[in-house]
């Protein structure tokens, strides 16, 4: 028998709270449709590349004690990177599977979209969805990175769905799994397949989400992940009182994560990328500002602090991400030629030929084990895998670089000692929190109840999330709708928009109104680790992003 922990076996018990519509109806239900829907932009193009499943309403569920739900048989994929919740999302498919008809059954792809096209796969049952209830990681069938985007892979999938008689796969991804899910949604249509395709939300990053997306799964436990972690560091540094702590945070695309642990911590600096951007900062203007800090409460006699950088903040400065734009699309036209180049010193050499003049200059002055990383191989996606270059290592070197140049000229007479961080993998697989636990377990029960209305190409949505279950709505999005165009390999391809924090809302004001308080005071705040048990103010709160954006004006 499998050993587990003593809170796990505590854990597995626990019944994830649902939307009233689900708890009270037993899956009889319908849906409500609302208003039909466009593009997030280009529509246009949008439509024209989704001519079946455009233009779809957004749908709410209602009880409906004369609904009929014939025997389904199911697929469920996990897509990318891991998040927590996404076990509870097969829960919810499957207890409403079963709920709305004995007979129906739920296939488990295995190790991501390639189980579609590899035909590997296990059929879920009871005992095997018990083990997992409540937990953290992929484990149940595994993940992967494969994009399904040809029709070959299209074909070979409806030829595996086909023998094994599944009409309907949900698809637990980000926004480029579920872009992918958009395209098999339209393939299945246009061939008139019969196979439906519903997507959920899943990102610990926070950029999926939109009016209709709240958020998405697993961004709440890995930002009180994150928050222990920060909220443990600002203790050590208040009574250590002598590093810099540089700490590099989740995000991509996007600095949700970073804010959330912001307004959960309150560090002394926090970079926000999408600030970075709004602003046109260069390199050495965001360095600045950090040193411009640090020397201010070096002369109160505080040469210690914290700092939280985004992910993704190289890529947000305008002069580097006109250079990564243009290795972007160097490298992938170039790609054989530059893989047969052997040494560091050919590789540089060749990227500086190519390079316009300006970027080239930028590319030349970062420091060498910089250049390198900017240049490796690329993602899935064809973009530089930011997450491997070590932007809090470049950041402490510029600082320090500039430091020791104000102290030749007496400006500063600290001592400036930095540690570095990165906290990326320690969130993505923890034991969800009770409300990534509800959550994703009311997703999968509306990933369910889509199937059963029979649409294809749509999103499982929860609104209200700011309030208690009982106040929760379910319903459903077409993924057209969050839709719009990007340069991917060098090609303007369709893809689900990235949410990036709004300057203008309410989390991000908060940190803005606060910041000069935060920079010269040590007004940390003690996140501790997530609470499973206890009163619902403690153990059930959303994240203070969703709290803000939600609050009423």
């Amino acid at each position: 028998m499998k050993q587990v922990s003593t809170l796990r076996k505590v854990r597995i018990k626990y019944q994830p709270k649902l939307p009233p519509v689900f708890a009270k109806s037993g899956m009889k239900i319908s849906i409500v449709p609302g208003k039909k829907t466009t593009a997030a932009s280009n529509a246009a193009q949008i439509k024209k590349l989704f001519k079946n499943i455009y233009g779809a309403p957004t749908v709410t569920f209602k009880a409906d004690k004369k609904a009929e739900h014939p025997v389904k048989n199911v697929g469920v994929i996990l897509s990318g990177g891991q998040a927590p919740g996404g076990h509870n999302v097969i829960a919810g498919i499957f207890d409403a599977l079963k709920a709305a008809n004995k007979k129906n059954k739920l296939y488990g792809f295995l190790g991501g979209p390639s189980g579609l096209t590899n035909n590997d796969y296990i059929e879920l049952t009871p005992k095997i969805m018990n083990d997992y209830r409540n937990s953290g990681g992929f484990d149940i069938i595994g993940s992967g990175r494969t994009k399904l985007e040809t029709k070959e892979q299209f074909d070979e999938t409806r030829k595996n769905l086909d023998e094994l008689k599944i009409s309907a796969v949900v698809v637990i991804g980000g926004d480029d799994s579920n872009t992918n899910a958009a395209l098999l949604a339209e393939y299945f249509a246009a061939e008139k397949a019969g196979i439906q395709i519903i997507g959920v939300p899943k990102t610990i990053d926070g950029d999926l989400k939109n009016n209709q997306i709240e958020t998405s799964f697993g961004f709440d436990t890995a930002s009180k992940c994150y928050s222990e972690l920060v909220g443990n560091i600002c203790r050590d540094v208040n009574s250590a009182k002598k590093y810099w702590h540089f700490i590099k945070l989740m995000g991509r695309s996007a600095s949700h994560i970073a804010l959330e642990v912001a307004l959960q911590t309150q560090p002394n600096i926090t970079i926000i990328s999408e600030e970075v951007a709004a602003k046109k900062k260069t390199l050495k203007q965001v360095v600045s500002e950090i040193v411009n800090i640090i020397v201010k409460r070096s002369k109160k006699g505080k040469d210690f602090g914290v700092i939280l950088i985004p992910e993704g903040l190289i890529e947000f400065i305008p002069e580097v991400k006109k250079l990564i734009g243009e290795l972007n699309d160097l490298l992938a036209k170039e790609e054989k030629y530059f893989k047969t180049l052997e040494s560091a010193d050919e590789r540089a050499q060749f990227i500086n030929r190519k390079l316009t003049q300006k970027t080239s200059q930028l590319y030349s002055s970062l420091p060498w084990t910089i250049q390198q990383q900017l240049i490796m191989d690329r993602d899935p996606h064809g973009n530089v895998q930011v997450s491997r270059i070590e932007t809090e290592k470049l950041l402490i070197e510029l600082v320090e670089e500039w430091l020791t140049q104000l102290k030749l000229k007496e400006k500063y007479k600290g001592n400036f000692s930095a540690q570095n961080h990165f906290f990326g993998y320690e969130g993505r697989c923890a034991a969800p929190s009770n409300f990534d636990a509800d959550y994703c377990y009311s997703l999968g029960f509306g990933a369910a109840a889509l199937i059963q209305a029979g649409l294809t190409g749509y999103m499982s949505s929860v609104k209200n999330l700011d309030k208690s279950a009982t106040k929760w709505i379910a319903g459903g999005v077409p993924l057209t709708m969050m839709m719009n165009m990007e340069r991917r390999h060098g090609k303007a391809k369709p893809v689900i928009k990235k949410a990036l924090v709004e300057l203008k809302g309410n989390p991000y004001k908060k940190l803005i109104k606060n910041k000069k308080e935060w920079a010269e005071t040590e007004n940390y705040l003690d996140a501790g680790p997530i609470q499973y048990f206890g009163p619902p103010s403690v153990c059930d709160q959303p994240t203070e992003t969703l709290k803000l954006e939600k609050k009423r004006k």
